[in-house]
């Protein structure tokens, strides 16, 4: 039976996850946009080498499971900080790494190579043409980025990269593996100690689906300003 008296207990409790799982799925977008943006840019400017690098990770982190990484991550990453210290002659306890740490690296690793496809596509979708006619004004590369290139290009990648931002928030529910406690995590725990999980869950997914709703709102709200402007 759905009892609606644990409701509101459940509430108070997983909503203490809530700014974790936000701070950290921010943070995983950040660094995955900005990686996967240096690898578009390697692609589109099809620099020998670094972009056959690119397409191998790329084919890599798109195959493996979110899961696989982080167990990956969380058994590899300490001996290869490890390793690195002591080439470098640092000392390092790289075994007390938290575990919020890795779990930020491994999906920054898996993310960054959709967002790499998010903003490839934008950067694709650019007229080359304008860059010619801004040479020809004499602007200057950064010039062309900044005033023509990237206005158009954001505008285009706005609903792609919100929705990698629900993708992130979605994938850290894999954290509770290596013990990172997020909204789904907290549902768990919370239940574990009433036993009513349906409550529990439907409390988390109505979390979810708040998130779900403002972070569209604010990127239709960002993209339609943006379009304004160009």
């Amino acid at each position: 039976m759905f009892d609606i008296d644990v409701l509101l207990p459940d509430f108070w409790s997983i909503l203490d996850a809530v700014p974790v799982t936000l701070a950290m799925a921010v943070l995983i977008f950040i660094t995955s946009t900005l990686v996967g943006g240096l690898f578009a840019l390697v692609e589109y400017r099809r620099i020998p080498v670094l972009r056959q690098l690119v397409i191998a990770w790329k084919v890599a982190f798109k195959g493996m499971p979110m899961v696989v990484v982080i167990f990956l991550a969380y058994y590899g990453l300490p001996p290869a900080l490890h390793f690195v210290a002591s080439v470098l002659n640092v000392e390092v306890n790289a075994h007390s790494l938290p575990n919020w740490v890795i779990i930020i690296v491994a999906l920054t690793a898996c993310v960054s190579a959709f967002q790499a496809e998010v903003v490839k596509g934008a950067l694709n979708a650019f007229d080359s043409g304008q860059s010619d006619a801004a040479h020809a004004l004499g602007y200057s590369n950064w010039q062309l980025f900044r005033r023509v290139m990237f206005p158009q290009i954001i505008v285009s990648a706005i609903p792609d990269l919100a929705n990698s931002f629900m993708v992130i928030m979605k994938a850290l529910s894999l954290a509770f593996a290596i013990e990172v406690v997020d909204i789904f995590a907290q549902a768990q725990l919370t239940a574990a100690l009433n036993f009513y999980y349906l409550e529990a869950f439907a409390i988390a997914v109505l979390f979810y689906m708040v998130i779900a709703w403002v972070v569209t709102k604010v990127a239709d709200k960002i993209e339609a300003a943006l379009r304004v402007r160009t």
